[in-house]
């Protein structure tokens, strides 16, 4: 589920700011020149900024990670019999007989300890684990790939109509993907679709007034 939102943020925003971008500058200097280098610098700019967010963000989350795993090395060694303690209070939570518990602690401690710590009181395993570099590429990747429709449609869409144009692809595209999201997390396609729709036309027709007015000549 994290690599599906992270996934499905990546595009709404590439999608949303890069259209909204476009259709500023369409509505100030409806020039395609200008409109097609708009969206590319919003695509690049964009993608650069999720990438380099996203990798300074996950490298603390690894940092604290670290920090984490060292500091539980040092109590293991130091204090084994309250880390046990600690291990089967846990369990104990968690609805098992605190006999039991102990014994469970007992061992996953002999087998490997520091796992055990490191999974059921850190919360951190495989899957969860920070990752920068990945996590960096895969938000370069989405939101480039949701930022390549409103730069396409910059290069093909009629200029008279090119507001128009941006706002109808990119809402419908924002529409999809908050059904797919909704659909594969077992959330209500309905309130995502509508709520997906609502912001992005106001973002969209924030940035469309934005170009209007500050784009018209008062020489």
């Amino acid at each position: 589920m994290g690599w599906l939102r992270a996934s499905v943020l990546g595009a709404n925003d590439g999608i949303l700011s890069t259209t909204s971008i476009v259709i500023g500058v369409a509505a100030a200097n409806p020039e395609r020149n200008a409109i097609i280098l708009a969206a590319l610098a919003g695509l690049m700019a964009g993608a650069m900024s999720m990438a380099a967010g996203e990798y300074v963000s996950v490298s603390s989350q690894a940092d604290t990670e670290s920090s984490d795993l060292t500091r539980e090395k040092r109590e293991l060694l130091e204090m084994p019999e309250s880390e046990l303690a600690e291990l089967a209070a846990i369990y104990v939570a968690r609805g098992i007989d605190p006999d039991l518990a102990l014994k469970v602690a007992s061992q996953l401690t002999k087998h490997d300890a520091l796992a055990a710590h490191t999974r059921d009181e850190l919360g951190i395993n495989e899957i969860t684990a920070a990752k920068p570099l990945q996590a960096a590429f895969a938000s370069f990747g989405s939101f480039t790939f949701g930022a390549l429709l409103p730069f396409l449609v910059s290069m093909l869409a009629p200029l008279p109509f090119m507001v128009y144009y941006q706002y109808g692809f990119s809402i419908i595209f924002l529409m999809v993907l908050g059904a797919l999201a909704a659909k594969t997390g077992g959330s209500r396609v309905g309130i995502a679709v509508a709520r997906i729709a609502f912001w992005g036309t106001a973002a969209m027709g924030i940035t469309a007034l934005v170009g209007h007015f500050f784009g018209v000549s008062t020489v």
